[in-house]
């Protein structure tokens, strides 16, 4: 039985998964070329998967040996030279488990011969005669290359590799080698020493550029859910799950796999737009070692992490600028891309996890933050009524408390976080059942359209400063339109005014749509 494949390392079960051929054939073009290069991606971002693709589509030219170093000792790494030894340990491994497909007896014999070097200068020329007495060019393929990057040994051993990709010529080497890791190789020492963000480590300046495309496209995963559906059987609408799955993880390959995973084995094939509802809530409720990871990357960069809260809370509008250090450890990380020149979270998923890991922080630390999500908890019965929640009260008890708690003093201070204030107001109201997430393209500092999924039923909260009069109406007329596009009928506007002569209050309109009339809750604090 085919199995949702979510960790990338498993040989023995047959697994449901998307094409991946044109990416590795842009791969090989790389080793065809014989460039160095790194495959670096966030945590479980099918990297492993790739390589081992990616080696079968090499074993027919090459002599490939695809080696990891997870799990090697400190021992290891003592000295460059013994780097080296354990190197060619690995190497003979991999053809202790029949791992090689092309492989000579010369080559073989070589291996079998007990390594030691006592300089660095016999370890090159022991690479050297390796790859001479090769019959066919030698591809090295070094996963988990993370593991090593604690130890300078390990970083001399790649300008070791360095030089004699310089001097390949003249000098017998690899014909390529490929590093795959999270880390890019300049940023190993931010792994150990994560404060020192402005340190660059670059022993491979001979890399090339990797540019190729690692995220599941939306035909992809609309591909593998009809190879499953032509088994299984279940109706379901692939084009509608592939959308669905796309919208939320941007092809992270773990979380397609993962979503996939909980509705074939948890929620009973109810490949349905409420079965996948219910795949977000669990999802985001599991721990994992993604996640975990995530949470660890958000303590140990603070600069990161302080940009990350300004773009989710604050709609800051940050221009990807690959000289930043705090993107480009964000993007080595997957947390953001590069969209247009702008800086965008990567996915939904990610987005609502980083929104609880603040939440936990408010919580955590005290203060007005955390006076507003104990009132969302405290008040959360009366908002649900028979499984339904109603949005309009939501609106009014968060006037209520937002302007006993926010002093009018604090006008800038609130301007800028009024709207952080309302998600942690909502988060404890609807957590166990639904969820949210902002839409990437009206987050800015002027307006950002929050949608509410929960228990089936769908609402969008339009927050906006509040700009004048005729910059409501024309917010107004847009969220009416962004109804239109869910097939809404009602939406929800909560404006942050700081005009003396403001109404606060609750309010019900009417705006005419090309599909009819649509109904607004305005909350105005």
């Amino acid at each position: 039985m085919r199995r949702f494949n979510t960790t990338g390392t498993c040989y023995a079960e047959e697994h449901y998964m998307v094409n991946i051929d044109e990416r590795v054939q842009q791969i090989k073009k790389m080793v065809d070329r014989g460039d160095y290069f790194c495959i670096n991606r966030g945590r479980q971002y099918g990297k492993t998967t790739t390589l081992r693709f990616l080696k079968k589509a090499l074993d027919s030219e090459y002599t490939v040996f695809s080696i990891s170093f997870e799990g090697m000792s400190d021992s290891s790494f003592a000295s460059l030279e013994r780097c080296g030894e354990a190197f060619f340990e690995k190497l003979q491994e991999t053809v202790d488990y029949d791992e090689v497909a092309v492989l000579d007896e010369n080559t073989k014999s070589f291996l079998e011969e007990e390594k030691k070097f006592s300089t660095d200068k016999a370890l090159s020329l022991e690479i050297s005669k390796f790859c001479k007495t090769c019959t066919h060019k030698i591809v090295i393929i070094i996963d988990e290359v993370d593991q090593a990057g604690n130890y300078d040994s390990f970083i001399k051993f790649l300008g070791l590799l360095r030089d004699k990709f310089l001097n390949r010529n003249t000098r017998p080497t690899f014909q390529s080698v490929i590093l795959a890791g999270v880390y890019d190789i300049k940023n190993l020492k931010l792994k150990i020493r994560p404060e020192e963000q402005h340190l660059y480590n670059s022993p491979w300046n001979i890399a090339a550029q990797f540019d190729v495309d690692m995220d599941l496209s939306e035909s992809g995963i609309k591909g593998m859910l009809e190879d499953y559906e032509s088994e299984n059987h279940t109706g379901m609408d692939t084009a509608l799950m592939s959308k669905l799955i796309s919208d939320y993880t941007s092809g992270y390959p773990f979380l397609v796999s993962r979503l996939c995973q909980i509705i074939d084995e948890d929620l009973n094939k109810n490949w349905t737009e409420t079965g996948f509802l219910g795949a977000i809530k669990i999802i985001l409720n599991e721990k994992n070692t993604l996640f975990d990871d995530m949470n660890k990357k958000l303590n140990d960069f603070p600069d990161m992490t302080e940009m990350l809260r300004r773009i989710l809370y604050d709609g800051e509008k940050i221009s990807y600028n690959p000289d930043d250090r705090s993107l480009e450890i964000a993007k080595m990380f997957n947390f953001i891309k590069n969209e247009g020149g702008k800086v965008l979270l990567s996915n939904r998923i990610f987005e609502t996890r980083m929104y609880n890991y603040f939440e936990f922080e408010a919580e955590k630390t005290g203060g007005r933050d955390n006076e507003i999500i104990s009132n969302g908890s405290i008040d959360k019965p009366l908002f649900i009524k028979d499984g339904h929640l109603d949005m309009t009260k939501i609106l009014e008890r968060f006037c209520v408390h937002f302007n006993e708690i926010y002093d009018t003093k604090d006008e800038k201070f609130i301007e800028k976080q009024g709207r952080k204030f309302f998600l942690f107001f909502i988060k404890p109201i609807i957590n166990g059942t639904g969820n949210f997430y902002v839409e990437a393209q009206t987050r800015d500092e002027r307006r950002m359209d929050l949608v509410v999924d929960y228990n089936g039923e769908r609402f969008v909260v339009e927050m906006k400063i509040w700009r004048g009069q005729e910059y409501n109406e024309r917010g107004e007329e847009q969220l009416a339109e962004y109804l239109d596009y869910y097939g809404l009928e009602k939406g929800y506007l909560l404006s942050f005014c700081f005009n003396k002569n403001k109404e606060p209050g609750i309010r019900e309109i009417s705006v005419q749509t090309t599909r009819g009339q649509k109904t607004l809750v305005e909350a105005v604090v």
